[in-house]
């Protein structure tokens, strides 16, 4: 009886310290909303996991926790909508198409590279397929709620998305070393249109059968289910939508047109080091640029990177991301962001906009993250510095108004935790 009232009690109280751990209060900062201004000496109270008010001089309820951040700056936390972190396996490396794999059947939420990516003000990431297969498997965005159940990382109300590949990867790896179709860029395109063509002649055969269905028909033969096909059924349905790996400015145009001929919502082209010089392309179709500042050059169809284009970009009006693709590199993605001051004349807030509302409209999160708002989510990063001043850190990671990082306690031992 003792030792079963002594599991009620720890059960009891860990219920109640992370009930609590869900209001907050963040008093005294300069807090970088993104969408309304610097406030300076600024309050933001977090209720029940959102933001339930900012601005200065407001009021505080009674018996919340708060937390002193005077001197330091406050902004949103920030978005990866392109990474690799906390998965067992990232490719299905046995088929150029294989959309019935989902990732969130590979998380792994004590994977220390979720620890060492909110260390970097990092709440939000889409965790990815890898670049292998022309149509991979589903990704899946989560929150870094570190330890957790993979249930409470997995954010199941916003739309995942499908990651396809063109370019060298799937060529060499299918061509090259199984000398199999696509050998080509040729090939890859063959193999995504055979697939979406495929799909569609699967979903016009299930709602012919259940037309005839509801109408009353009998010794109907059941279509057989593909659960290939099921998933890119998603897609044709809008269920899912799509993120597609790509390099060139010839293959971002042409995979551009091809969702468009096939109705195909595309919200991501990541990596597209070749996006400046189709930058009016990209923004007349509404398709987010997803890449790195200074990565270019580690093979043929990267050689064209240019830091500059950054500029070209955002005069035409496209919606940049800046990305990790990384393990590791998230945790850093404030400096990326950084770098773009460097190289471009764009306005800081526009540039700390590509690792907050930019991510979270790529996501299709924009009214739950990416600035600090009254109603959305009270993910925070908190940074000793001006987040863009290459000599900050992040001083803690909150998500939902819990503190998932903290400079302090986890500093040193994040490493020894992790293992």
């Amino acid at each position: 009886m003792r030792k079963k009232l002594s599991l009620f009690l720890a059960i009891l109280f860990l219920f109640v310290t992370t009930s609590l751990a869900q209001n907050l209060v963040l008093k005294g900062g300069t807090i970088l909303t993104i969408t309304q201004g610097t406030i300076k000496n600024g309050t933001i109270v977090i209720e029940d996991g959102k933001i339930a008010n900012v601005g200065k001089d407001i009021p505080i309820p009674p018996g919340i926790k708060v937390i002193d951040v005077s001197g330091k700056y406050v902004m949103p936390g920030i978005i990866d909508s392109h990474t690799h972190i906390a998965l067992t396996d990232v490719n299905e490396a046995t088929d150029p198409v294989t959309p019935q794999i989902w990732m969130k059947e590979a998380l792994e939420p004590s994977d220390d590279s979720l620890l060492k990516t909110l260390s970097g003000g990092v709440t939000t990431v889409k965790t990815m397929h890898g670049s292998a297969n022309v149509i991979g498997g589903v990704n899946v965005t989560i929150k870094l709620k570190y330890n957790r159940p993979v249930e409470e990382l997995i954010v199941d109300d916003v739309r995942q998305q499908l990651k396809m590949a063109l370019g060298e990867n799937p060529k060499r790896l299918y061509g090259e070393r199984k000398n199999q179709i696509p050998s080509t860029r040729m090939g890859n395109a063959h193999v995504m249109r055979k697939a979406f063509l495929k799909a569609k002649e699967y979903k016009e055969k299930w709602e012919k059968y259940k037309k005839a269905k509801k109408e009353g028909k009998e010794d109907l033969s059941k279509p057989k289910k593909d659960l290939k096909m099921e998933t890119l059924k998603m897609v044709l349905e809008k269920d899912l939508a799509i993120d597609c790996h790509v390099y060139r400015a010839d293959e971002i145009v042409w995979v551009i047109n091809f969702c468009q001929k096939h109705d195909l919502p595309l919200k991501q082209l990541s990596h597209c080091v070749d996006g400046y010089k189709v930058a009016d392309v990209l923004a007349e179709s509404g398709v987010s640029y997803g890449g790195w500042i200074d990565w270019w050059g580690f093979k043929e169809e990267a050689y064209d990177g240019c830091p500059y284009g950054y500029e070209i970009m955002y005069d035409a009006g496209t919606n940049i991301v800046i990305n990790s693709d990384s393990l590791t590199e998230g945790r850093f993605l404030f400096l990326n962001a950084a770098k773009v001051l460097k190289y471009n004349d764009i306005p800081k807030n526009e540039v700390l906009k590509m690792i907050t509302l930019n991510p979270a409209e790529a996501l299709e999160m924009e009214d739950r993250v990416g600035s600090i708002e009254v109603g959305k989510d009270g993910d925070i990063a908190v940074f000793d510095k001006y987040p863009l001043n290459s000599t900050t850190k992040c001083l803690m990671t909150i998500i939902e108004g819990e503190i998932f990082f903290d400079y302090e306690k986890d500093s040193v031992t994040a490493g020894r935790r992790a293992q």
